[in-house]
């Protein structure tokens, strides 16, 4: 579900569009206005899907642009079956409003009377195709190794609607500010589709790699370590991956387990959720290919408000950016002193090798106090178990969504001055 601040974006989107419009209350102005929304907010969502790094960074990490890029998606879809309602009920408008022949279609000649024709005519199947895959999309009964390609056909049925909408969109607009943020999206859209179509999106932060080992962690969890070599980049604690070990499947993303060696080590925690993920451990083996894109990711439990309380909440496999944190802290001792609690849930402390990894990484950080939280002894982690202690409150999260809803939803009954940070990874 869209949060606070997905729904501010989309109404800044959505403000931005309507005051650079040309208002007026008739039947052919919904008819256009819709449109003119639909392909706005499509061309909005393929930019979204270029990962550009500067959207990263303004929109506070992939993780939020991706979900940004779904819901703009959705706007898109619901604009684009509102136009053609308004159409199929084109005697029921003229009815109510009147007909106003100033918002007419271009009138063209020639080729051009051609293509508008044919772009007329393929703007129906093209909706009916798009409404089909956005449902496919949301209703995820299609596995993602064939869900991925399937979604590659997103950019041809934008590239038939931009086409459509520019060569029926009123002669007027190409003078109007409407006109000209429409081709601009429309225009940028059109260069995001050819990249996703010839595979060149995210080409530039692709690395190749070997598995240089693997170990079953539990029955469900498995820790992989990559060696990328000296050509990575590096990353910070906290980011993440897309990870790709099956050229069909295509990648997913796993938070990073390992500070930066600065060695081209890279260790994941992959825990069996999915068809793909229970197959692994049978698959992969020391010296298997790996393609990772990245790093990426605006996680980082080290920036923090300087007078605030500093708490990391870990649920399950979600330990797995705190360990790379903690990581951190042991190789830049000097940097990092400021105390912080750690909470890390799970199902059964016994049976879990992370907890005695958390024990012997805290034993040499004496700023670090780590409380275990074994839901088997039926030690659930509440908001009261956080042990707030100050009025403004730094909380850094990474597990089930449950457990986060039940956690900001007992801070807010505490009055204290909470920023909640937490990565969303459903990027489909």
């Amino acid at each position: 579900m869209p949060n606070r601040n997905l729904i501010l974006s989309l109404l800044v989107l959505l403000s931005v569009q309507l005051g650079v419009w040309q208002w007026s209350l008739s039947y052919e102005h919904f008819l256009t206005l819709s449109g003119f929304l639909a392909i706005n907010f499509m061309s909005i969502t393929l930019i979204l899907a270029m990962r550009p790094k500067w959207l990263e960074t303004t929109l506070g990490g992939l993780d939020k642009q991706y979900h940004l890029h779904k819901w703009t998606g959705i706007l898109g879809a619901v604009f684009a079956l509102t136009h053609w309602l308004i159409e199929m009920a084109d005697d029921v408008f003229k009815a109510l409003f009147g007909k106003d022949r100033s918002l007419r279609e271009a009138d063209f000649s020639g080729l051009l009377d051609s293509l508008q024709g044919m772009v007329e005519d393929w703007g129906e199947p093209a909706l009916y195709l798009l409404l089909a895959l956005v449902a496919i999309t949301l209703i995820r009964w299609v596995p993602y190794r064939f869900w991925r390609h399937v979604h590659r056909i997103l950019p041809l049925v934008y590239l038939t609607l931009a086409a459509h909408s520019l060569l029926l969109a009123p002669l007027s607009w190409w003078q109007q500010p409407t006109g000209w943020l429409m081709a601009l999206l429309i225009g940028a859209g059109s260069i995001a589709s050819v990249q996703s179509l010839s595979g060149h999106i995210g080409r530039s932060r692709r690395w190749k790699g070997l598995v240089s080992n693997v170990r079953q962690l539990s029955d469900t969890t498995m820790e992989v370590v990559c060696d990328m070599g000296r050509n990575w980049p590096g990353h910070r604690a906290g980011q993440f991956a897309l990870v790709r070990f099956d050229q069909f499947e295509g990648a997913h993303p796993f938070t990073l387990t390992t500070a930066d060696r600065q060695n081209g080590q890279l260790g994941f925690q992959i825990k069996a959720l999915g068809d793909y993920t229970r197959t692994l451990p049978r698959r992969l083996h020391v010296g298997s290919a790996v393609m990772i894109e990245g790093p990426y990711g605006r996680f980082n439990p080290e920036k923090n408000r300087a007078d605030a309380q500093q708490v990391w909440v870990a649920g399950g496999v979600g330990i797995t950016p705190f360990l790379a944190a903690l990581e951190q802290r042991l190789i830049h001792p000097d940097t990092h002193d400021r105390p912080v609690t750690l909470h890390y849930c799970t199902q059964r402390s016994v049976d879990d090798p992370n907890v005695e990894h958390l024990h012997s990484l805290v034993s040499q950080l004496p700023e670090i106090s780590l409380q275990i939280h074994d839901s088997g002894q039926r030690q659930r982690l509440t908001a009261d178990g956080l042990q707030i202690q100050s009025s403004k409150v730094d909380l850094w999260f990474c597990g089930p969504q449950g457990l986060a809803t039940a956690l900001r939803s007992g801070l807010n009954d505490l009055s204290v001055s909470l920023r909640f940070h937490q990565e969303r990874f459903e990027f489909r």
